[in-house]
């Protein structure tokens, strides 16, 4: 039997969006203002939305029980998945003394934490974005800077900050293939246009981390690094998202940008030094000498430099062959077991405005590819550096056991806030906001650009959030009178802007840098970030869609 959603279920647009937004706002508010734990909060918000869905809504109960299910199980496999290998390979090379060497390198490449937070959090952030994505960069890029000296809530929501630009090609470009899928329209298509957005912010992202960390003050002392990393990211993104497609986009451009960096350096250092604090903080002024540092870093030999970044040449090698197509279909013939969810696969209809006429029902389709999981890749780089580094199995298997109890209340955690964005996609919830902010009439490009940063908030994923999203924004726009090419793109590129507030994101961080139970803090810290960047590529997307010359950008 198949249930047909209904996006007004109380008969009054205003009163059943007020109620489709109170998931979110019980999530948020349980973390940010009542500084509820997060696993917790996620409790609270997964009880409301299935509260709201079966008693609202009218969703079936066991169709609203396997939505559970199902999300809870996508939150601890890919993903939760990706995050535990990540942090075993972090806890071996932090045993073997090799983190802190690496982090030596880095230092002395790079002394300056403001030009660090350039080429850890955003440039080599970006480029894992392009192999991994899926909190990947963060918890990886959140671990070095914590081991660099930053506290923890400059390590977690910087690196938050910092991973935006890159996420809407994240993942070799699953986020565009999806919209692809779900709407129809050529990726390349998608691409190119999301190509002609974000590259404006790529080169703001380099300033904006640097200036929430040292302020405006602070920014003016290295702004030459920051326009290099910014251009150096920002040209190829434009360059390969037009004229290739979404598949190379970040790794290209992360690339670009961690080279150019690295040889601006070789040329070029500021004047003065930005010391961090004894805590990790940034002080008020910067010294007057650069010669006067507070804390000298020890030197290594070059053979210990080349070891301590040996696990993470590995790690790039595999999550590369993992991400190759090829490698991952020759893969998932190998060992990959399709799940039809009982009770919710094929029973959900979705119906205009929100899918065309005739829509098939939603699948629910659990795929347990375990050999081609980008996190399978991260283990077996792991295994293969713990071996390199002089770890035997048995130490292996004990910190493996180890990092399970470090991160059981982020997996938990996870799995609760995809469980809450199945219930909200199923039940119908997520398209009754959606639908709230297409009813704008001629600023629906600003509000629908909003919608991407809602769906990502919502689910943790900008792929998540351009399936919820991309058939209403193109039916929409297409009622509306505007491009369905910009407003479906804008719904990946307002999404990334969401990214630092999710709340899988932000356990990501907080686990990675080893400060589970401040996610508030870290929520506080970004949210007024995460807003104005989404508001500013709403007026981008408005004014590619009304105003000459920014018109002649859209892709026809």
């Amino acid at each position: 039997m198949v249930w047909t959603q209904n996006y007004d279920p109380l008969h009054n647009p205003t009163l059943s969006t007020l109620l489709a937004a109170a998931p979110l706002v019980v999530l948020l508010g349980s973390i940010a203002i009542l500084r509820i734990r997060v696993h917790f909060a996620a409790l609270c918000g997964l009880v409301v939305a299935l509260a709201i869905a079966s008693g609202v809504f009218r969703m079936p109960v066991v169709a609203a029980a396997s939505a559970t299910v199902y999300g809870a199980a996508f939150g601890l496999f890919p993903i939760g998945w990706i995050i535990l290998n990540v942090i075993f390979l972090y806890q071996l090379t932090v045993q073997r003394g090799l983190f802190a060497v690496l982090r030596d390198n880095l230092a002395t490449v790079a002394p300056d934490p403001r030009i660090q937070l350039i080429l850890i959090a955003f440039s080599f952030g970006a480029f894992l974005e392009g192999m991994a994505g899926f909190g990947a960069p963060v918890a990886i890029c959140g671990a070095i800077l914590i081991q660099l000296g930053f506290k923890p809530l400059h390590a977690s929501g910087l690196a938050l900050i910092a991973n935006t630009a890159p996420v809407a090609f994240g993942s070799v470009g699953i986020p565009i293939t999806t919209l692809e899928q779900v709407t129809g329209l050529d990726a390349r298509l998608i691409s190119a246009m999301v190509g002609r957005q974000l590259p404006f912010f790529s080169l703001l992202i380099p300033f904006w981390v640097v200036a929430a960390f040292a302020g405006w003050r602070g920014l003016r002392g290295i702004w030459p690094a920051a326009l290099t990393a910014g251009a150096a990211f920002a040209i190829p993104q434009f360059l390969v998202s037009n004229l290739h497609g979404p598949w190379l986009v970040d790794i290209v451009s992360g690339a670009c940008s961690m080279a150019a960096t690295i040889g601006l350096l070789r040329f070029w250092q500021p004047k003065t030094r930005w010391p961090l604090e004894a805590d990790g903080s940034s002080v008020g002024s910067p010294p007057g000498d650069v010669a006067v540092e507070a804390v000298r870093r020890a030197r290594h030999g070059q053979g210990e430099v080349l070891r301590a970044w040996l696990p993470w040449a590995l790690l790039t090698i595999f999550l590369l062959g993992w991400g190759t197509p090829g490698f991952r279909v020759a893969l998932d013939r190998i060992a990959t077991v399709q799940i039809f969810v009982p009770h919710l696969h094929n029973v959900v209809q979705r119906v205009p405005p929100v899918a065309p006429l005739q829509a098939r029902p939603e699948a629910a389709v659990f795929n347990l590819n375990l050999c081609s999981a980008t996190g399978t890749g991260i283990l077996a780089a792991a295994l293969l550096a713990g071996f390199a580094m002089g770890v035997g199995p048995r130490q292996m298997l004990r910190t493996y056991g180890q990092t399970i109890w470090r991160v059981r209340y982020s997996l938990l955690t996870i799995a609760g806030m995809l469980a809450i964005g199945n219930v909200t996609k199923y039940s119908g919830i997520d398209a009754t906001l959606g639908l709230a902010m297409a009813r704008t009439g001629g600023m629906y490009p600003f509000f629908g650009t909003l919608l991407g940063w809602l769906g990502v908030a919502l689910t943790g994923s900008d792929t998540a959030s351009n399936v919820l999203f991309g058939s209403l924004q193109k039916i929409t726009a297409e009622q509306t009178g505007f491009s369905p090419v910009l407003m479906v793109a804008a719904n990946s590129s307002g999404g990334v802007m969401g990214k630092m507030v999710d709340a899988q994101s932000i356990v990501v961080a907080s686990t990675a840098t080893n400060w589970f139970g401040h996610e508030g803090s870290i929520l506080r810290f970004v949210f007024l970030h995460s807003v104005a960047l989404a508001v500013l590529m709403g007026v981008l997307v408005y004014l590619q869609a009304v105003v000459w010359p920014f018109t002649s950008m859209i892709v026809r």
